[in-house]
């Protein structure tokens, strides 16, 4: 693979074993990596708490209403994002995720630009997410992006909510 080969962003197919595998792994490092910096490390999928397991083992029952979009550079998985409706005519942006050797290539960038136009297709008007406060490279991607401060709609200490019309 080159480093000058064209992110790709397609809709996850829940019936193809290579694109949930794919889907798995990156949940699966996102989770870990999140729960290392709350500092609660795991060192398996099996000691994940049981909602973020879930979504690792079984992707498919875990976002069966929601949209979740693959990002590919070559034939490789390059990062993943999961959008929620969450009513009103605002979308949810979760689990936004680059995997670490692909970092640097605008792979996060090309995903919310993604969830922007699907957003417009399905006649959304906000996106709204939440970013733990320690994330300073998400957050300064998230205002780059558009989105501003928000008033919380987390019971989650340490979140940080954002918004923006699409």
């Amino acid at each position: 693979m080159t480093s000058h080969e064209e992110i790709i962003v397609g809709r996850w197919d829940p019936e193809s074993v290579a694109q949930s595998h794919a889907l798995s792994v990156l949940l699966g490092d996102y989770h870990r990596q999140t729960e290392a910096e709350k500092g609660a490390a795991v060192d398996s999928i099996d000691a994940l708490p049981a909602r973020y397991r879930r979504e690792v083992l079984d992707p498919a029952a875990a976002f069966a209403r929601d949209v979740v979009l693959l990002a590919h550079q070559g034939d490789q998985a390059a990062g993943c994002v999961v959008i929620t409706d969450a009513g009103d005519r605002r979308l949810e942006i979760k689990r936004l995720w680059t995997a670490p050797e692909f970092r640097g290539r605008r792979v996060a960038s090309t995903l919310l630009a993604a969830v922007h136009g699907h957003a417009a297709v399905v006649g959304a008007d906000t996106l709204r997410l939440s970013v733990w406060e320690w994330r300073a490279d998400a957050i300064g991607l998230y205002r780059k992006q558009g989105f501003t401060d928000a008033q919380s709609w987390e019971t989650r200490d340490g979140l940080i909510c954002m918004t923006r019309p699409v």
